[in-house]
C-alpha cells in the first residue's frame, strides 16, 4: 500500500470523526450523548458509502479518482459541519451555578453527559442547592475522561483496561493478518475484484451464486478501501470498526435501559471477550457489521420510548434498517420487532398527548393535541423510514428482481438458508439444535448427551432432526461448535449470562430498576421475538453461531444490567444471609473471569488468525497466512498461476464449483501495473448471464474437480493438475 493509499484510506476515518463533532445532540437530557452522535455519524458515513458505490456504479464510473474526490468532498462538509457545531456550542456554552456534583455513573462510557437520574448510581448525591461561583461545564473529551478515571472504582478501571487491551489486540491482528477467511475468498472479495475490474455493479456470469445474490453491504465498503488503498490491506479494519461501535451502543442501550457506570462496562466487557465478536473483529466476515447496524436501530428506538421522536431520528431510523438490509437480510428479523416497538411507544405517546390537560393559548382558549395528529405523524414517519431504507437498499434489490424476478434472489437461495417447514414441532427442534450449537463446551460428555436428548425427543414428536427442509445443504447434527473458530465458536458464558438477564428482565424487571420496569421488560420482549424469529425462519447449520451474533449482540444489555443489579444488591441488602451473598457474587465474578479468559484464549489461539502458536501473525509469511484454512492449496494456486502467467496469456478462463476459491487468481494473476486481471467464467448459474466459450480464451484454471475442468478444455489442450487447482494452455504456449 502506497503512502498515498494511507492518506486516502484515512479521510474517510477522519470525515467520520469530524461528523462525530458535528452529530452532537442539542437536546437537553440526552443519554450519552457522545455516543449518540457516534451512531448518526456511523450512519451517515455508512449510508453515504453505499449511495457514492451505488452512483457511481450507475455511472459506470468506480475509480480511484472517482472515489477520492467523493471522499474529499465529505472530508470537506464534515469539517464545515464540524466547525459551525463548535461556534455555536461556544455562543452558546451554558454556565453552572451550583457547586460541581460527582461525575455520573454513565461518565466513562456516555462521554461525560448529565445522564438522567435513573443512570446515576444509587446513593449518588445530586448539587448542592448552595449558589457557587458560575463555572463553564467542562467540554474537552480527555478533561471529562480524566475525571471519569479518577472517579471510578478499581473494577472499573479493571473492567476498562480488559476492554481496551483486547480492542488494541484487536487492531494489531487485524492490520497484521492478511485476508483469510474462508466464504471471504470464495465470494465476499471477488465480489469486490469483479466491480473494479468491470468499473460498474452489473452482474456477471459466476458459477458462484453467491458473489451476485448475497447482500453487497460489508463489500460495498471493502471497495472503498480497495480502489483508495489499491489493495486488501486495510479490509480486517471494517469489521474491527464495527466491532467498536458494536461495544460503544450496547454500552449506550444500556445507560438508556438505567444502566449505571458500572452496568455499562459490564455489558460492554461481556460483549468484548465473547469469542465470535474477539475472532470476527479481526476478519472480512460481515456479521458484526450487520450487529453494528442493528443495535444503531434498537438505540435510536429506545430512545423513542419515551419522548416524540424528531425527523432527524427519524432518518437515521431508516438509515440503519436499510444498512441491516443491504448488509445482511437476516438482521431484518431484529429491526422489525424493534421499529414495532418505536410505533406502538409513538402511538402511546401521542395518545397520552391528546388526553393531557390542555395549555392556555395566546387568545385565552385551550390548546388540546389532536389524536388523529399524532397518529398521521406516527405513520408519515413510519412511511419516511420505510422510503429512506428503500433508498439505500432498492438499487441492489432492484438489480436482483431484474435478473432472478424475485428480490431475493433464485430459488436456490431462497429455499437453502430459510425454514422449508414451520409446524411447531419442526420449529421446537430447529431452537433446541440452534441453542445446542451456541451453548456448545469442550466437555464431549455434555455435548453428546445434549445431542442424543434432542434427536430422541425430535424422534419422540414425528421429527427428523436431520430433515432437510430444516437442515443447511447436507450437514448432520450435532457438530462441535467450541473451538475457537471464527465461522464456529460457541458463546455459552455470554448466552448464559444473556438468557438469565432475558428472564429477569421478563418476569422480575424491577429487581433490576424500578423504575425502568416497562422499558427494560419491552426491550427484553424485543429481544425474546428476534430469537424466536430467527429460529423459526433460519435453518440449523454448523455454523450458525455466527448468523445469530446480531441477536446476541442486542441481548448483551440485559447481562450487564442484570450483573450490575446483583452486585449492587449484595451491598444494598447486608441483611441477607452471608453464604447465599457470597455464592451468588462470586458465582458471577468466577464466570466473569472465564469469560475474560476465552476472550485472550480466543485472540492468542483463535483460527484463523491467532498472535501465538503456529500460524501467528507475527511469524507467518502473508501468503501462508491467507491459506490456513487450506495450507496444502497455497503452493498449488502459485503453481498453475506462475504456468499461466508465463504463457503470456490475456484472456483467462475460469472453472470452479459454487464454494471454490477464488479470490487468489484476482491476486496472482494481476496485471504488471496493477490492474485486473481479464478473467471470464466458463460456467453461470444465471441464466441471463452465458459463460464464455472456452475457445475464447487463452488460458484456463480450474479449482476442485478434475472431471469438470476436463468437460470445457478444449480439444489438444494440455491440461495439468496438482490436487484442488489445475490449469489447461492451448497448444504452443
Amino acid at each position: 500500500m502506497s503512502a498515498g493509499g494511507s492518506l486516502l484510506a484515512a479521510v474517510p476515518a477522519a470525515g467520520a470523526l469530524l461528523l462525530t463533532v458535528a452529530m452532537r445532540p442539542r437536546e437537553v437530557g440526552a443519554v450519552a450523548p457522545l455516543w449518540l452522535a457516534v451512531v448518526r455519524a456511523a450512519l451517515l458515513t455508512g449510508v453515504y458509502a453505499v449511495l457514492v458505490v451505488e452512483l457511481l456504479g450507475a455511472l459506470h464510473a468506480l475509480t480511484r479518482p472517482a472515489f477520492a474526490a467523493a471522499w474529499l468532498l465529505f472530508l470537506a462538509a464534515a469539517a464545515t459541519a464540524a466547525g459551525l457545531r463548535q461556534r455555536r456550542a461556544t455562543r452558546t456554552a451554558p454556565t453552572l451555578t451550583a457547586a460541581p456534583r460527582p461525575v455520573p455513573v454513565g461518565a466513562v462510557v456516555s462521554g461525560g453527559s448529565a445522564d438522567p437520574p435513573a443512570a446515576v448510581e444509587r446513593g449518588a448525591t445530586g448539587p448542592d442547592p448552595t449558589p457557587t461561583r458560575a463555572v463553564r461545564a467542562p467540554s474537552g473529551l480527555l478533561a471529562v475522561a480524566l475525571d471519569a478515571w479518577r472517579t471510578a472504582g478499581r473494577g472499573e478501571r479493571l473492567l476498562v483496561g480488559a476492554i481496551g487491551g483486547l480492542v488494541l489486540l484487536e487492531l494489531l491482528v487485524a492490520l497484521l493478518a492478511e485476508p483469510n477467511n474462508f466464504d471471504s475468498q470464495t465470494y465476499h472479495l471477488p465480489k469486490v475484484e469483479h466491480w473494479v475490474a468491470q468499473g460498474d455493479l452489473d452482474f456477471w456470469p459466476t458459477a458462484i451464486h453467491r458473489q451476485v445474490t448475497i447482500p453487497p453491504g460489508a463489500e460495498y465498503l471493502l471497495l472503498h478501501l480497495r480502489l483508495l488503498t489499491g489493495g486488501d490491506h486495510l479490509y480486517n479494519l471494517v469489521q474491527w470498526a464495527a466491532g467498536v461501535l458494536c461495544l460503544l451502543v450496547v454500552a449506550r442501550i444500556t445507560a438508556q435501559l438505567g444502566g449505571s457506570r458500572r452496568a455499562q462496562l459490564l455489558t460492554a466487557f461481556v460483549l468484548a471477550t465473547t469469542p465470535m465478536v474477539v475472532l470476527q473483529a479481526t476478519s472480512t466476515q460481515t456479521d458484526l457489521v450487520c450487529a453494528a447496524w442493528v443495535t444503531c436501530a434498537a438505540t435510536l428506538v429506545l430512545d423513542g420510548l419515551r419522548r416524540r421522536t424528531g425527523w432527524g431520528t427519524v432518518l437515521g431510523l431508516g438509515a440503519a434498517t436499510g444498512l441491516t438490509a443491504v448488509t445482511k437480510t437476516s438482521g431484518l428479523i431484529a429491526v422489525g420487532p424493534l421499529l414495532l416497538l418505536w410505533g406502538l411507544a409513538q402511538l402511546r405517546l401521542a395518545l397520552a398527548a391528546s388526553t393531557a390537560t390542555p395549555g392556555p393559548t395566546a387568545a385565552g382558549g385551550d390548546r388540546r393535541p389532536r389524536p388523529v395528529g399524532g397518529l398521521a405523524r406516527t405513520v408519515g414517519a413510519s412511511v419516511l423510514i420505510l422510503l429512506v431504507a428503500a433508498v439505500v437498499v432498492g438499487p441492489f434489490l432492484a438489480r436482483v428482481t431484474a435478473e432472478f424476478g424475485h428480490p431475493l434472489g433464485p430459488p436456490r437461495l431462497r429455499e437453502s438458508i430459510p425454514m422449508e417447514r414451520h409446524d411447531p414441532q419442526s420449529i421446537l427442534v430447529n431452537a433446541l439444535r440452534i441453542g445446542h450449537t451456541a451453548f456448545d463446551t469442550p466437555l464431549a460428555p455434555l455435548r453428546r448427551a445434549g445431542a442424543e436428548a434432542i434427536i430422541d425427543g425430535a424422534g419422540a414428536i414425528g421429527v427428523d432432526p436431520q430433515d432437510r427442509a430444516i437442515t443447511f445443504g447436507r450437514e448432520i447434527f450435532p457438530e462441535p461448535a467450541w473451538y475457537p473458530d471464527e465461522d464456529r465458536v460457541a458463546f455459552p458464558l455470554t448466552g448464559a449470562l444473556v438468557l438469565i438477564g432475558a428472564v429477569v428482565a421478563l418476569a422480575r424487571p424491577r429487581r433490576i430498576d424500578p423504575e425502568q420496569a416497562g422499558p427494560l421488560r419491552a426491550y427484553a420482549v424485543v429481544v425474546l421475538a428476534a430469537v424466536l424469529l430467527h429460529t423459526s425462519m433460519i435453518k440449523w447449520q454448523p455454523w450458525g453461531n455466527r448468523l445469530i451474533l446480531y441477536a446476541v449482540v442486542l441481548a448483551v444489555p440485559l447481562a450487564g444490567l442484570w450483573l450490575d443489579a446483583l452486585f449492587r444488591r449484595r451491598r444494598a441488602n447486608p441483611g441477607r444471609p452471608r453464604a447465599r451473598r457470597s455464592v451468588a457474587t462470586l458465582t458471577a465474578v468466577t464466570v466473569l473471569a472465564t469469560s475474560a479468559l476465552a476472550g485472550v484464549l480466543a485472540l492468542s489461539y483463535g483460527f484463523p488468525r491467532r498472535l501465538v502458536g503456529a500460524g501467528s501473525v507475527f511469524t507467518t509469511s502473508d501468503w501462508d497466512t491467507r491459506f490456513l484454512r487450506r495450507p496444502q492449496w497455497a503452493d498449488e494456486f502459485r503453481w498453475a498461476a506462475t504456468a499461466v502467467r508465463d504463457s503470456g496469456a490475456g484472456r483467462i478462463g475460469l472453472v470452479q464449483q459454487n464454494d471454490n476459491w477464488e479470490y487468489p487468481w484476482w491476486l496472482l494473476l494481476r496485471q504488471p501495473d496493477g490492474g485486473s486481471p481479464d478473467l471470464v467464467a466458463l460456467q453461470s448459474v444465471l441464466p441471463e448471464r452465458p459463460a464464455a466459450d472456452p475457445s475464447s480464451v487463452d488460458a484456463i484454471v480450474c479449482t476442485g474437480s478434475r472431471p469438470a475442468c476436463t468437460k470445457l478444455v478444449p480439444a489438444g489442450w494440455r491440461l495439468e493438475f496438482r490436487g484442488y487447482v489445475g490449469y489447461a494452455l492451448p497448444p504452443g504456449r
